[in-house]
């Protein structure tokens, strides 16, 4: 008997474990489409816009990864950049879209992002170079 409630114990917790994680991958909206268009996302980790043997470069500028795939990066450092943290909710909206770019180089997107807990906000685009740069 104490092995079935075991067993059963250990399949609710697998079962609610699922359940969040699925929550989780859900909740990430892919990145916005069209200018004015903006989805929700998380935080995946932040640093330095540039690393040395593994460290960060000071002084480099900052870069912001997201959990739906997107990201932002600055030659500055950027306060809210810093300020945020993995898996804080961020709303990211498009702002732009270069023109003219090659057809498989699509660099040089500008998103505002809003980090929803501590509501710092940048604008900023997803590569330290556009399109064709």
């Amino acid at each position: 008997m104490l092995l079935l409630r075991h067993a059963l114990a250990v399949l609710l917790l697998t079962a609610a474990t699922q359940a969040l994680a699925e929550e989780a991958l859900a909740a990430e909206e892919a990145l916005p489409r069209r200018v004015g268009d903006c989805a929700e996302t998380t935080v995946r980790a932040t640093g330095t816009r540039l690393e040395s043997g593994g460290r960060p470069v000071a002084g480099s500028g900052s870069q912001i990864t997201y959990g739906n795939g997107g990201g932002q990066v600055s030659y500055d450092t950027v306060p809210g950049i810093e300020a945020s943290r993995p898996g804080d909710r961020v709303r990211l909206c498009l702002v732009s879209v270069p023109r003219n770019c090659p057809a498989n180089d699509a660099r040089g997107r500008v998103y505002r992002a809003t980090n929803l807990r501590s509501q710092g906000q940048w604008t900023l685009a997803d590569s330290a170079h556009s399109c064709g740069g």
